[in-house]
Formats: C-alpha cells, structure tokens, sequence
C-alpha cells in the first residue's frame, strides 16, 4: 500500500509527509483562505473555490466561512447541509456527513491521531525519504442524516453519530452516539431519546398569537 492509501484506509500507520500529502494540504490551505476572504453574497465565486476545495458535495451545501480543512477531497457532505463559522475539519481520514446536517459555529472534526507516546509522536529524519517528519494514523468520521451538532463541539476519529442524533453545545465526542439520541459533555454521553415530545407541536407555549 501507498502511504496515502493507508492515510485513507484509517488505523494504518503513515507518513504525512510523503506522496505529495504536504503540497495537497497546502494547496487546500490557500483554497480555504481565498473562501474566507469573499463575502457570503459573492455566491459564484464561493461556489468556484468549493467545487475545488470539497468536490464530493451535494446540492444546497452551504459553509457560512471561514472554513479550514487539512485536504477538502476527503470530506463528503450530503444535501441541504450547512455549517456556520469556523468549521474546521482534519480530514486526513475520510469524513461523511449526510443530508440535512445542522453544524453550529467553532466545530472540529480532528480524524488523525498522533501517538500516545512522545518517543513515537516527536518528529524525526527519515534517511529514506530525506525529510523531517512524523509518524500517525487516522480513523473516519461519519454523520448520518438530519443530525444537528451545535457549537464548539469536537468529535474525535473513529465516530460514528446516529441518523437525527443532537450534539449539546461543548460536547467532545469520543465514541459512536446511536441514532435519536439527545447527547451532551465531555466525554458526550447520551442523556435521553428524542421523541415526538420533542416536535414544536407539543409545545404551543413557544409559538405567538
């Protein structure tokens, strides 16, 4: 295996600087900078810039900016999704999100994982490659359809999070949130099942005269 496919593959050592990996996040880098410095009317060239940056989107996708991504190709995201300011994704693994995915301010989806050790984590020479670099590995992020993640919330690789599931505002997800499940704190933990008490129906008190 190549060292990106095994970047790709998740749960596979590899070398990030190798393979043309460094000139891919930069390249992306600078298509995240140019996205942020247009202003959100200027539809056209946003549209320009993203149909580079994260081709694998559907239709009525919409990053209110400023956005920062490590690569962009490795993101999907399904129709009618949205995320609001600062979303930042490292998507070294692969990150799915469906359909309908409401994604508040100052989101972080992080899918590398650096070694626990330092001895294993610190940079170093590599004599074959003749390049300073490290070692990590990654592992997906997948969030099902109608899911809504609200602010400041970090998910964490290796997570899945389940069709209509709510993240609570902070909340650091470290493991798979099952689907309609209302989810909260740091580690998130699953509080209670959404239900039809939940729909704006119950709650007449929320609407005016």
């Amino acid at each position: 295996m190549t060292e990106h496919e095994k970047m790709l593959a998740g749960y596979l050592i590899y070398d990030p600087f190798t393979e043309g990996m460094a000139e891919e996040r930069a390249k992306a880098h600078r298509l995240c900078k140019l996205y942020n410095d247009t202003f959100e009317t200027e539809t056209e060239k946003r549209k320009e810039i993203l149909d580079e940056l994260m081709p694998c989107k559907g239709e009525n996708v919409y990053l209110q900016g400023p956005i920062n991504f490590d690569f962009g190709t490795n993101i999907s995201m399904g129709d009618n999704s949205y995320a609001n300011f600062n979303f930042t994704v490292l998507d070294e693994g692969r990150v799915t999100i469906g359909k309908s995915v409401f994604i508040g301010p100052n989101v972080v989806m992080a899918t590398a994982i650096h070694p626990l050790c330092y001895e294993d984590r610190n940079s170093f020479f590599n004599t074959k490659t003749q390049t300073v670099t490290n070692l990590e590995y990654t592992a997906p992020i997948t969030i099902e359809d109608n899911c809504w993640i609200a602010a400041s919330v970090t998910i964490c690789g290796g997570v899945t999070i389940g069709e209509g599931s709510v993240i609570g505002a902070g909340s650091v997800v470290t493991k798979d949130i099952p689907p309609h499940s209302l989810a909260v704190g740091s580690p998130c933990r699953v509080i209670r099942q959404i239900t039809d008490a939940d729909r704006l129906s119950a709650h007449p008190e929320l609407f005016a005269d």
